[in-house]
């Protein structure tokens, strides 16, 4: 942290100097502290490469990348269109928007008993549990092994078989199975699968073309590269074994993007629901998705997917404001958005080193740190952002 407070206070004393302009000055801050911090990952064996991308509401101020694709010299560089695993990022760029949808469409509400989609469950401890449960991570449940044989049938049967002796919705729990159970009541409300239905109301509507479950395999020399279970090098097929299990689409992972199609995302965000004129959320349905909750006796702040302050919270950095949220991916991938501050920070990396988890926090929140320092806005009474 020592060396992120003293580029900072270097940044903010070069703006007070007459010898060089302030955008240069500006420009010159950018390259050598976010650069600085990816190129110290990489020399330092934390990653294989990464790409960071900051911005606001009007658009992109910052990108920064390095590494390729992979270890041959005449690999890819890794740029804003790569594409990577975004692990965890599903929860929030794809399960968590289409459940916010179905419930702008009337076809669900938030506080729908599990039973209503899952007869499954009655019977069972999940009989209290509700969609917001599943969204907030407070239903008790716990994750469990996928089988490849009817994987939804035999996963719904081992939670069910679940005794967590508490009632849901006081205490937080990260699992990754609340987010299954999410992806599949997409299928069962909808009729169409996730992938179809985030095509379709979110990333064709947007513009976000490089963001897909299964890329197809003429993509592999345009996709970052992951480690599998046996350390093996994978390129284009999800990282997360559960996922792989469940066919490739899943509501807690499988979801590939770029930095400039999650860029898009966060823009549409920042814009309350719409994005060059085209409105994919209402701005009641955004702002309920994105609204505190507090839970594990208020240790823990939540949105609905999304991270706001938990142990989860490493890229919200030290500057970004309390109305701020985000989410991380085990394969080295965070975004967080701030639209107190009109802006957000895209962190992807090839993540080899997945033991070091205290540096890798460390990384998105010293890069978040600075780029908030650098680039963030304050918002006026106006709404209007204004210089800090």
């Amino acid at each position: 942290m020592r060396i992120v407070r003293t580029i900072i206070i270097i940044l903010l004393l070069s703006r007070t100097s007459p010898l060089l302009a302030a955008d240069d000055l500006l420009d010159a801050g950018r390259a050598a502290t976010i650069d600085y911090m990816l190129e110290r990952a990489v020399s330092q064996g934390l990653i294989g490469g990464g790409v960071v991308m900051v911005g606001n509401s009007q658009g992109i101020t910052y990108t920064a990348s390095r590494g390729r694709t992979g270890s041959a010299p005449e690999a890819p560089a890794l740029n804003e269109r790569t594409l990577f695993d975004i692990a965890s990022l599903t929860k929030v760029i794809a399960t968590a928007p289409a459940i916010m949808k179905l419930l702008e469409e009337g076809r669900i509400t938030l506080l729908d008993p599990l039973t209503r989609w899952f007869p499954e469950f009655e019977g069972t401890d999940g009989e209290e549990v509700t969609i917001l449960n599943l969204l907030t991570h407070t239903s008790g449940f716990n994750d469990v092994a996928i089988s490849t044989v009817d994987p939804i049938k035999t996963a719904i049967h081992k939670i069910a078989l679940q005794k967590s002796g508490r009632l849901p919705g006081g205490r937080f729990l990260y699992a990754d199975i609340n987010f299954i159970l999410l992806s599949e009541l997409v299928q069962r409300a909808s009729g169409v699968s996730l992938d179809r239905y985030c095509m379709e109301n979110f990333y064709g509507p947007l513009g976000m073309g490089e963001t897909m479950f299964l890329p197809p395999h003429e993509l592999t020399g345009s996709i970052a590269p992951t480690l599998g279970t046996s350390n093996e090098l994978l390129t284009g097929i999800v990282q997360d074994e559960n996922a792989r299990h469940l066919g490739g689409v899943a509501g807690h992972a499988g979801l590939f993007s770029s930095a400039s199609d999650l860029s898009r995302f966060a823009m549409m965000i920042l814009n309350d629901g719409k994005l060059y004129g085209k409105r994919v959320l209402s701005e009641r349905v955004l702002a309920q998705m994105t609204a505190p909750y507090f839970y594990s006796n208020g240790s823990v702040v939540r949105g609905l997917g999304w991270d706001m302050n938990s142990p989860y919270s490493s890229p919200r950095g030290s500057y970004f404001s309390e109305m701020s949220f985000g989410h991380t991916g085990y394969s080295g991938s965070s975004i967080w958005i701030d639209p107190q501050r009109d802006m957000f920070v895209i962190l992807l990396t090839v993540r080899f080193n997945f033991r070091d988890i205290r540096h890798i926090n460390r990384l998105r929140s010293d890069i978040s740190t600075i780029a908030a320092s650098v680039f963030s806005h304050a918002m006026n009474t106006t709404g209007v952002p204004e210089n800090m």
